[in-house]
Parts: C-alpha cells; sequence; structure tokens
C-alpha cells in the first residue's frame, strides 16, 4: 500500500483543485499574496502525506502528517481572511471538506502511534 491508496491523500488532492478553482477568482494583485499562499498551502497538504509515507519510518510518517495537519489550518485560516475581505463566500462543502480531512488526519496519526507503543 502507497500514499495514493489512503483517501486521505485522495481527499487532499480534490482540495489542492478547489482552492486553485477559487483562487482562479482572486484579483491579480493577490497573485503574490493570498492566492500564492493558499495554493501552497494546498499543494503541501497531500505533498507532506506522500512524503510522509515513503520514509522508512512510522516515527517520520506523524511527523509529516503533522505538517500536513499545520498546512490544512493554514488553508483554513487563509480562506477565512479570504471571506473576511470579501474575496470568496467560505461555503459549508469546502468547510466540511476540510473537516474531514482533518478528522482522517487525526485517526490517521492515533493508528500510527498506537503501532509504536506496540
Amino acid at each position: 500500500m502507497t500514499h495514493k491508496d489512503l483517501e486521505v491523500y485522495k481527499l487532499s488532492l480534490d482540495l489542492v483543485e478547489q482552492i486553485y478553482a477559487l483562487t482562479k477568482e482572486f484579483p491579480a494583485s493577490e497573485d503574490f499574496g493570498l492566492t500564492s499562499q493558499l495554493r501552497r498551502a494546498a499543494v503541501s497538504l497531500p505533498s507532506n502525506i506522500a512524503e510522509g509515507s515513503s520514509r522508512g519510518s512510522t516515527k517520520d510518517f506523524i511527523r509529516f502528517l503533522n505538517i500536513a495537519s499545520g498546512s490544512l489550518s493554514e488553508i483554513e485560516t487563509q480562506l477565512v481572511i479570504a471571506e473576511r475581505i470579501g474575496y470568496i463566500t467560505f461555503s459549508e462543502a469546502l468547510q466540511n471538506s476540510i473537516i474531514t480531512i482533518r478528522k482522517m488526519l487525526y485517526r490517521l496519526k492515533q493508528a500510527l502511534n498506537k503501532k509504536l507503543s506496540q
């Protein structure tokens, strides 16, 4: 099994697509600001899941999942900012995607931690 088999990885890729679609509508003045920040955080999410799963140890995988969780929090915060300044409406569907991914990352980390303690 590889990272490509993980549902959280697949959902993370879907989120990247959603973020790119959303940020296409941002003003050109944000190309090097919020647009760039959001896109980099979004790409970081599945990238860290992939890199962590490819590392040789469970500890490393957990560390990279923690980084992915941080990227997810960045995405969420940046979407709130984008909504507050009037660029988007932070839809319930997008919020639910983030919540789902957060829960899946948490459960995966729990399972890996349990594996470590055995």
